[in-house]
């Protein structure tokens, strides 16, 4: 079978492809998101490092407490 160009529908055809433009427009809003909580955590940098800080080191101890409690005993 030989394929005819010109007419049709493939991406040579000259005709928008309109599920793709509708999954352009959803991920715009999601990029502008992106870049607002990129550009608030750039101003409240030391906030934000704190609160990283005090997370890793809440873990950590939970990690340590609970190896400690399940720790064999030494008989």
């Amino acid at each position: 079978m030989t394929e005819q160009h010109g007419g049709g529908t493939g991406p040579d055809s000259g005709q928008a492809d309109p599920p793709r433009t509708e999954e352009r427009q959803e991920e715009t809003p999601g990029g502008s998101f992106v870049k607002l909580a990129m550009r608030n955590m750039v101003r409240k940098g030391r906030q934000s490092l704190l609160h990283f800080s005090l997370t890793t080191v809440g873990v950590l101890g939970l990690l340590l407490l609970l190896a400690s409690l399940d720790r064999p005993p030494l008989d």
